[in-house]
């Protein structure tokens, strides 16, 4: 809880905590001289990885209620209608600029299209149309309606416990199949309790 300034010999009390941000690989930046490496250790005490947002869709939908919640209150215009076309592809773009993206993408529907029906050709960034090796469920919609959120958590479970089941419980190579960083899949199994799923044997790698 002391600081010395560069050249001076008298110490100065301080009651600070710093909290640092990066989108950058510091260890790898330490390694070719990118990064000063007494910074680097001074700073990782308490390292906390977060995933970035195409990595845990089951969050796009808890988040784009929150964010239209917020415009609405902030603007005082109805919310846009988003057609089942705009989530779906809500949920399948990369987000390459994680939340502040999306924040921004549905702050832009709010103020062009209040309380309109909005539809793919509306939304700011380009839907992927290109053909996927995957088959998703046939999904019926009952006349009460369906949880997007639950659905999106058992889709991804299955999709988790496959990858587990082909690489006989590898996390790494089941990160590998689903184009996720080792311990992202990791926080997931344990965040789903997918670890005790009789499905699978994981190993402890």
């Amino acid at each position: 809880k002391q600081i010395e300034p560069l050249g001076s010999g008298r110490s100065i009390e301080v009651d600070v905590r710093v909290i640092a941000a990066t989108n950058k690989n510091l260890e790898e930046a330490v390694k070719k001289g990118d990064f000063r490496e007494d910074l680097y250790y001074r700073l990782n005490v308490v390292p906390i990885q977060t995933p970035s947002l195409r990595e845990r869709p089951e969050d796009i939908p808890i988040l784009m209620e929150f964010f239209l919640d917020k415009f609405h209150q902030n603007y005082g215009h109805p919310p846009p209608q988003l057609s089942s076309e705009v989530e779906q592809a809500f949920l399948q773009h990369k987000w390459p600029g994680n939340v502040r993206e999306l924040e921004n993408c549905l702050e832009r529907l709010m103020i062009l299209y209040p309380g309109q029906r909005v539809s793919l050709r509306d939304l700011p960034f380009t839907v992927d149309s290109s053909p996927h090796n995957v088959n998703l469920p046939a999904v019926q919609i009952p006349e009460e309606g369906v949880s997007l959120k639950n659905l999106v958590n058992h889709f991804e479970n299955e999709l988790i416990l496959k990858a587990l089941e082909r690489t006989s419980g590898n996390k790494n190579k089941a990160a590998s199949l689903l184009k996720l960083n080792r311990t992202t899949l990791i926080e997931k199994i344990k965040k789903r309790r997918l670890e005790n799923s009789p499905r699978i044997f994981l190993r402890n790698l």
